[in-house]
């Protein structure tokens, strides 16, 4: 399954624009870090990478809802 590398912001509304595909993590990991040191300061912005199936399977992932892990003292 490839990397996929996803440039994700969510003003106006959530948008994904997919940047590059890489089928190694490490290649993968490296371009993301590159990418990231190059978003301005304060950029509401994100760079992410997701391993998945598929460019759609990718997609869905990254626009599922994700509830917030329980902090600590939560019941």
């Amino acid at each position: 399954m490839p990397y996929y590398i996803y440039h994700v912001s969510d003003f106006p509304i959530r948008q994904l624009k997919k940047l590059e595909q890489h089928d190694a993590y490490r290649d993968a990991s490296a371009r993301v870090k590159q990418l990231r040191a190059e978003l301005a300061e304060g950029s509401p912005a994100l760079i992410k990478m997701i391993h998945a199936e598929s460019e759609l399977h990718a997609e869905d992932l990254l626009n599922q809802v994700r509830e917030p892990e329980p902090q600590l003292g939560d019941d």
